[in-house]
């Protein structure tokens, strides 16, 4: 995926139904009558949709956007929701497949570069450093997140960031960018008639209700029009009239998160000195960081990458480098521990730890633990594969509980689709201390959220 997202308020957190692509969704459509829009230019078909947009919004807006500036947000958090949601911005020319070149309050790219993710339990953390095309993992950290029963209060979360500036010893990096937790964010993929991408921002911050099918009020969005696609005219209704009146279509990702979470955020931020340059939905980073280290897997082939994180985890399937569908499912690390806990009569922190490195006479009970993780992946990839005639050739697995051997074995006999835990620093050079130098690739399952988010300033 390519580049920077850049929020403008409008409001909530949407979840895909279980099983269910964005294909799946319901169009946003701007009520319009017939037309006739064959041959039209890009430019009159633009025309042709603003009228019909600006009769859904509210006489006397505030809104207004300069450029790639946001000018309705206030000066203690102007920044960070004038950058919300970001993937990699590298050349063009090179990364073409998932280009997605969101907006970014950054004007050059940086020499340095911060990303945290904020996760459930805990946060991991990482510096990157630019030398020349190439980037190499200066650092990283990971510490408990405070509260973590409990969103952080603004003065817990500004002491927690000032601890993890401190434990990356980046003191010279001031800018960072932050990646929120799939109960903190949303994250989806719509299709609306094309139209200016200023127009599709206001029609989401006046008019969520009508055009999402859920009142999302109190929250910060921003979108991205994916590649132009025209409305398909299905084999029946072959006449010139339907031909004509088919009304060409684009696809537009629309991300954002609570207001509150993302004031809270920046007063944080800017209290623990430093600057939230872009903040993006979790749920990207495996695909980021999946396209620039597995590049020829990313273009070609249909692969699933799923994240196990503490209480929740991801999938999302990537076809010849487009996302075709993600989900969240409710099961995570903290419940094939407590699982795993119970079965053996252990403490959960023995269980935790017999997780990673466990033995094979656990196999049987981490099975048991592990079905109804591999049932609802497994229900995830069929729905695709019968939606779309593709077969997923391989599961990457990051997370926590990724570094186990034995859950990476157990899922792949659950999804029967060849399963194999990634290191997504492996295009990165390293410059870390002999002691994370020999633990990195150990720990790097859990930092790909992290990089992923690190690569939208790529």
């Amino acid at each position: 995926m390519s580049s920077n997202w850049k929020l403008c308020p409008a409001r909530d957190r949407v979840e895909l139904p279980c099983g269910i692509s964005e294909k799946d969704l319901p169009s946003l459509k701007a009520p319009s009558g017939k037309s006739d829009t064959a041959g039209k230019s890009l430019d009159n078909i633009k025309t042709q949709h603003k009228d019909a947009i600006r009769k859904h919004l509210k006489a006397g807006m505030d809104f207004a956007v300069q450029g790639n500036r946001v000018n309705d947000l206030s000066n203690d958090t102007q920044r960070a929701q004038a950058s919300f949601i970001g993937t990699c911005s590298a050349k063009p020319e090179v990364r073409k497949i998932m280009g997605l070149p969101f907006l970014s309050s950054q004007t050059k790219k940086r020499d340095q570069i911060v990303a945290i993710d904020l996760g459930t339990r805990t946060t991991k953390a990482v510096h990157l450093q630019r030398k020349g095309e190439r980037f190499c993992l200066v650092n990283y950290t990971i510490l408990d997140t405070p509260g973590s029963d409990k969103a952080p209060t603004p003065e817990a979360l500004t002491e927690h960031l000032k601890a993890v500036a401190h434990d990356l010893k980046a003191s010279r990096v001031k800018q960072v960018t932050l990646a929120l937790g799939v109960t903190e964010s949303l994250l989806r993929q719509v299709e609306v008639p094309l139209m200016p991408v200023s127009d599709i921002r206001q029609m989401l911050k006046f008019n969520s209700k009508t055009y999402l099918q859920q009142d999302l009020s109190d929250h910060v969005f921003d979108c991205y029009c994916l590649p132009l696609s025209q409305t398909k005219v299905s084999n029946a209704d072959k006449s010139s009239e339907a031909r004509a009146s088919a009304t060409p279509k684009m696809r537009v990702m629309v991300g954002g998160a609570k207001r509150q979470i993302v004031d809270n955020l920046a007063a944080a931020v800017k209290n623990a000195g430093l600057i939230a340059d872009t903040v993006i939905p979790g749920l990207l980073g495996p695909a980021n960081a999946f396209e620039i280290c597995e590049p020829e897997n990313f273009a070609k082939e249909v692969v699933a990458l799923v994240d196990i994180g503490f209480k929740n985890t991801t999938i999302t399937i990537l076809s010849a480098g487009e996302m075709m569908l993600h989900r969240v499912v409710a099961l995570g690390g903290d419940r094939i521990t407590a699982g795993l806990a119970e079965a053996l009569n252990i403490s959960y922190a023995e269980a935790d730890g017999i997780k990673v490195g466990m033995p094979s006479e656990v196999q049987q009970n981490l099975e048991t633990v592990l079905n109804p993780l591999g049932r609802e992946l497994r229900a995830s990839i069929d729905f695709f594969e019968h939606q779309n005639d593709k077969t997923v050739t391989q599961v990457f697995l990051s997370g926590g509980s990724a570094r186990g051997e034995l859950v990476v074995q157990c899922l792949q006999n659950e999804l029967m689709v060849p399963c194999k835990s990634w290191n997504s620093a492996r295009f990165l050079e390293l410059a870390l201390s002999p002691e994370k130098m020999g633990e990195i690739e150990h720990i790097a399952p859990q930092l790909t959220v992290a990089i992923g988010a690190a690569t939208s300033l790529f």
